[in-house]
């Protein structure tokens, strides 16, 4: 199949959170045997598992830092929707990447991943046990993982693609990339459009297959210990479904009026919560129907996140919430079995 006139694209060039001081007598970090890496300790989990109460009572047993990895929480102003850390729990322990940017800002993967390795640098320096919790797999990805530094978005290309896609139908963009470079287009569906246009502009800018140019940039300098947090799923979503009613009873729709009187519709509130939010304040639904819509968002989310973190090697996972007891205890043991206390 020739790729429809027009479709030659040039080739192209290829705040931390509030700081609080530990007891003398907490345990420091010291070298391992078999490693001169510091540790870090990463809890994932899906949404709702209690992923923010075990890295507190972590990092107050440990001496550590915690670094946020939730795509929601770095933006200033968004709080009851992602239910950020309160600024009591972020009193007790020092915390990373919540709060450090408006909701106007474009806040991608890969800016995260540069800001969170600096911020895992510093923790480490400082003697102190870097602990990233989060549910925002494809921020997890970034930092341990690393991004492929493809080129720049081309707005036109990507113009013409869209216009083609409707022209042609939705196959059309896989039909493309199948022919553009069949090894990637194996590993995207073909109703996957942002992923689609991605790899056809990569193609198109390089010159050549995206699967043959994909270098991504590991991280290093660190000995992982990776802590899963697995609870009984309708226990979950029960939790879930309570944290929603909260979220709505607290402030949630004025919490979203005031970001729009300030921002606008910025893309930002189109995240869990505040996108039912929006659509109470343009009257499209009302409250109740809102708060189930949100509900059943944040089940199908928490779902997606499972089998998404199921994926991820090397996980020692736990059959609980992260504020029950026997979680915590769990969780301590294998941290201090895996790593060196001095």
């Amino acid at each position: 199949m020739d790729l429809p006139a027009g479709l030659v694209a040039p080739v192209s060039a290829a705040r931390t959170g509030d700081r609080a001081s530990h007891a003398d007598d907490a345990p420091r970090w010291v070298e391992a045997e078999e490693s001169h890496d510091p540790p870090a300790l990463i809890l994932l989990g899906p949404t709702g598992s209690g992923k923010t109460a075990l890295s507190l009572a972590l990092a107050e047993r440990f001496g550590g830092e915690i670094v946020s990895c939730d795509s929601v929480a770095v933006y200033r102003g968004l709080d009851l929707g992602s239910a950020k850390p309160s600024r009591a729990e972020r009193a007790r322990i020092p915390h990373h990447m919540i709060d450090i940017v408006d909701p106007d800002h474009p806040f991608t993967a890969g800016e995260f991943s540069r800001r969170a390795r600096s911020a895992l640098g510093e923790i480490a320096t400082r003697g102190e046990l870097p602990i990233v919790t989060g549910g925002t797999g494809l921020y997890l990805r970034a930092l341990i993982e690393g991004l492929f530094a493809g080129p720049e978005r081309q707005l036109a290309l990507r113009e013409r693609l869209q216009r083609s896609r409707r022209k042609h139908g939705n196959s059309w963009l896989h039909r493309v990339l199948a022919r553009l470079d069949p090894a990637t287009a194996a590993r995207i569906h073909a109703n996957d459009t942002p992923k689609l246009i991605r790899a056809i502009e990569v193609c198109l800018a390089a010159r050549e297959p995206m699967s043959r140019i994909l270098v991504r940039d590991p991280l290093t300098g660190f000995r992982l210990l990776r802590i899963g947090l697995n609870p009984p799923r309708q226990q979950l979503y029960a939790r879930l479904d309570e944290r929603c009613v909260g979220m709505f009873a607290t402030g949630l729709i004025e919490e979203t009026r005031g970001l729009l009187d300030r921002f606008g519709p910025v893309r930002t509130l189109d995240s869990l919560g505040y996108r039912q939010a929006v659509q109470v304040l343009r009257g499209e639904l009302s409250i109740d129907d809102a708060l189930k819509a949100a509900q059943q968002g944040h089940r199908n989310f928490a779902k997606r996140q499972i089998t998404w973190f199921r994926r991820e090697p090397d996980v020692r996972w736990i059959e609980g919430f992260g504020d029950e007891a026997g979680t915590i205890v769990a969780a301590a043991a294998l941290v201090g079995s895996r790593l060196h206390l001095h």
